[in-house]
């Protein structure tokens, strides 16, 4: 069985990871914090772009 991580900070998700579309793409988080910090810098990513 393969472990699912977090998608901003590689720890390990529980049962219930927390959800964020990100251009489109879901992915998932371990806690709200990890969520904001992908949202952050994604938003930043599209100013660069």
């Amino acid at each position: 069985m393969t472990t699912q991580t977090c998608a901003a900070c590689d720890c390990e998700l529980d049962a219930n990871p927390i959800k964020v579309k990100i251009g489109g793409k879901t992915v998932e988080v371990c806690c709200e914090e990890c969520a904001q910090k992908l949202k952050e810098a994604h938003a930043s990513a599209q100013e660069q772009g």
